[in-house]
């Protein structure tokens, strides 16, 4: 038997193990960082969420193209952190999609990181967030990350990795963010297809990060409300 098998089990299974248990007992887990034996870290888990209603999305990349502008300092969708994609061969509601960060309960983006680069943002609600200053450039989050597309996400012009921190990081606009404060995508969507939440999402699939924000005015243009 490995040592790790002598401990109990590996860091991996931990963070599945007690971040699934705290959610399913309603347990509030949004602790600092808990060093175990042999260096088993349980991590604190986000105290922010973007949950979407890609049937309200009506495609425009407003979302987008704030999130470049407030993080970048220029509106270019391939710089944006949350994407918006279109399938023209498909039909309503599977046209569109929008995906974003989820702010894992257990982020494999941050396991893969061996430079620390990806980390817990404790000052901002922690956020998983990535230091530029500190980002080798060896693309082992956006690999690591298991959806598609991948929410860590390449700056093809910087040359290094980025992903979303719920707008705690944002040089270019004079509006607190974080998780204590505004979203530039929140903020802009003209049809309020995205909102932002503090409690954790359902982590299995997309269930828990996809909403219905449709009201009765919806309904009475056409548009399915359940």
């Amino acid at each position: 038997m490995s040592e790790n098998g002598k401990k109990g089990f590996s860091r991996r299974v931990f963070l599945k193990l007690s971040g699934a248990a705290a959610l399913g007992l309603g347990l509030d887990i949004g602790f600092a960082r808990i060093l175990l034996a042999d260096d088993v870290v349980a991590i604190p888990v986000s105290q922010g969420y973007l949950l979407v209603d890609s049937k309200k999305c009506a495609g425009c990349m407003s979302c987008m193209l704030a999130c470049s502008l407030v993080h970048e300092g220029k509106e270019n969708p391939s710089l944006a952190r949350i994407q918006v994609l279109k399938e023209p061969f498909e039909s309503y509601p599977d046209d569109i999609s929008i995906v974003q960060c989820r702010q894992c309960v257990n982020p494999l983006c941050l396991e893969s990181c061996e430079y620390d680069a990806l980390y817990v943002d404790t000052r901002n609600g922690n956020v998983r967030t990535i230091d530029p200053e500190k980002c080798t450039a060896c693309m082992a989050c956006v690999e690591a990350c298991p959806f598609t597309p991948g929410r860590a996400v390449w700056n093809f012009e910087k040359e290094r990795a980025q992903k979303c921190d719920l707008c705690a990081n944002t040089p270019y606009w004079n509006e607190k963010g974080g998780p204590r404060g505004k979203q530039a995508c929140v903020s802009v969507c003209p049809m309020e297809a995205i909102t932002f939440t503090t409690t954790v999402p359902v982590q299995e699939g997309d269930s828990g990060y996809l909403v219905n924000l449709r009201g009765a005015t919806w309904k009475e243009l056409g548009y399915p409300t359940d």
